[in-house]
C-alpha cells in the first residue's frame, strides 16, 4: 500500500526533475554531475521531508539545488588530460591558489547578499530565468525582481571595487 505523501512526494519529483536538472546543469555544465544532483536533491528532501514545508516550491528547489550543485562544484577535481593539454591549461600553481581565493572571495560576497537580493540574481544569472519567471517563482512583482537584480549587481560591483582598491586585483594579475 503506497503512502499519500509518497504519491505526493513522487509527483514532486515527476513535476520538477526537469527543472532541478536545469539549475544543476547551469552550475555544473556536466550533465552526468547534473544527474547526480538530481538524485541527491530529491534523496535529501524525501529523507528529511523539508519538501512540505516550501512556501514556494519552484524556488525552494531551486535554492536547494544551487547550493549543492555549487558545493559539488568547489569539490570537483579536474580530469587528468594529456600532458601537452595539460600544461597549456593550468596556470602555475601560484596562480591557481591566487584564481581560487579569488573566485572564494566572489562567493562569499554574492553569499553576502541579503537573500532577496541574492535570489532573483542566482535564478537571473544560473538558471536564465527572465525576470517574470523570476517574479512567478519569488513571488513578488516583475518590477521588484529587476529592481533586486539590478540593486545585487550595483552592490556586487562596489564590493569588487573595494577588494581591488586594497590591492587585490594588483596580486590577481
Amino acid at each position: 500500500m503506497v503512502r499519500p505523501d509518497e504519491v505526493e512526494f513522487e509527483a514532486l519529483l515527476h513535476r520538477r526533475s526537469r527543472f532541478v536538472f536545469r539549475v544543476a546543469y547551469s552550475v555544473l555544465r556536466n550533465s552526468h554531475d547534473a544527474e547526480d544532483i538530481v538524485q541527491e536533491v530529491f534523496l535529501k528532501l524525501y529523507r528529511n521531508s523539508a519538501w512540505r514545508e516550501a512556501r514556494d516550491e519552484q524556488a525552494f528547489l531551486a535554492r536547494v539545488t544551487w547550493r549543492m550543485a555549487v558545493d559539488r562544484l568547489s569539490k570537483t577535481t579536474a580530469t587528468i588530460e594529456s600532458d601537452d593539454e595539460l600544461a597549456s591549461k593550468v596556470p602555475d600553481p601560484e596562480q591557481a591558489v591566487i584564481d581560487s581565493d579569488w573566485q572564494s572571495k566572489i562567493h562569499r560576497l554574492i553569499d553576502s547578499l541579503p537573500e532577496e537580493l541574492r535570489q532573483p540574481l542566482a535564478l537571473s544569472t544560473i538558471e536564465e530565468l527572465t525576470s517574470s519567471e523570476i517574479a512567478r517563482v519569488v513571488g513578488v512583482p516583475e518590477g521588484t525582481v529587476r529592481t533586486r537584480v539590478l540593486r545585487a549587481r550595483q552592490l556586487l560591483r562596489e564590493k569588487i571595487a573595494a577588494l581591488e582598491s586594497k590591492g587585490y586585483a594588483a596580486k590577481r594579475s
